[in-house]
C-alpha cells in the first residue's frame, strides 16, 4: 500500500472553501451564506400597511377638515357657505365672489388693483330669475336688460335682507386648466351643460 504522505500546507488549506468572510455585504457574500433575503417580506408588507393606512387618514381629515373658513377644501363648504344655500343649490349655483378695485393711470401706463375681498354667493339659472322677481328684488326692466345680454343674475348677501344683485355675464374664453393635466383622469364636461 502506497500511503501518500499528509502535505503540511493542505491541511491548512482542506477548511479555505468553507469560509466565508463576515464583513461582506450580503451581494458579495457567495452563495453559501445561504441566510436571509435582502427583502424581509414581512417588513415589506407591515409599511405598505402602514403606509395606505396613513393614505387613508390624510384624505379623510383632507376631506372632512373644512370647518374653518381659511381652509375652504370642498364644494360641499362653498354650497352651504352660499346665501339661501338650498335656494342657491336648486336654482343656480353657489359661487365665490372677489370684489376688487382697479386703478388705471395713463402717465405713465400702469393697472394697480385693490386688496380683494371674497364673499359667498349665487348665480341663477336663467329659467330661475321669476324667483327674484317674485320677491321683487328685480324689475322687468332689469330682466330685459339682462336678458339682451345673454346674462344672468348673481348675488350676495340673504334674500331676505337686502341682498346685492348684479346682472354678470358667463365668460366662455374661461377655462379650467385643472381638468387639462397631463395624465388627468377628469374628463372635461360635455359642452351647453356649463350654461345658465
Amino acid at each position: 500500500m502506497n500511503r501518500r504522505r499528509p502535505n503540511r500546507y493542505e491541511d491548512d488549506y482542506d477548511d479555505y472553501d468553507d469560509y466565508e468572510p463576515k464583513n461582506l455585504p450580503p451581494e458579495k457574500a457567495g452563495k453559501k451564506s445561504g441566510g436571509k433575503s435582502m427583502f424581509d417580506w414581512a417588513k415589506i408588507a407591515v409599511a405598505s400597511a402602514i403606509l395606505i393606512v396613513g393614505i387613508g387618514i390624510g384624505v379623510a381629515f383632507s376631506s372632512t377638515a373644512t370647518l374653518d373658513p381659511q381652509n375652504v377644501a370642498s364644494r360641499d363648504f362653498i354650497d352651504r357657505a352660499a346665501p339661501n344655500p338650498e335656494l342657491c343649490v336648486n336654482y343656480g349655483a353657489s359661487a365665490m365672489v372677489m370684489d376688487a378695485r382697479l386703478f388705471v393711470t395713463l402717465s405713465p401706463f400702469k393697472v394697480y388693483v385693490s386688496q380683494p375681498k371674497m364673499t359667498p354667493g349665487c348665480v341663477m339659472r336663467t329659467n330661475n330669475w321669476s324667483i327674484l322677481e317674485q320677491r321683487k328684488l328685480i324689475n322687468g326692466d332689469q330682466v330685459r336688460e339682462c336678458k339682451q345680454k345673454m346674462n344672468t343674475f348673481g348675488f350676495t348677501g340673504a334674500l331676505e335682507s337686502s341682498p346685492q344683485i348684479n346682472c354678470i355675464y358667463q365668460n366662455d374664453s374661461a377655462q379650467n386648466l385643472f381638468l387639462n393635466q397631463p395624465g388627468g383622469t377628469v374628463a372635461p364636461p360635455a359642452a351647453g351643460t356649463e350654461q345658465f
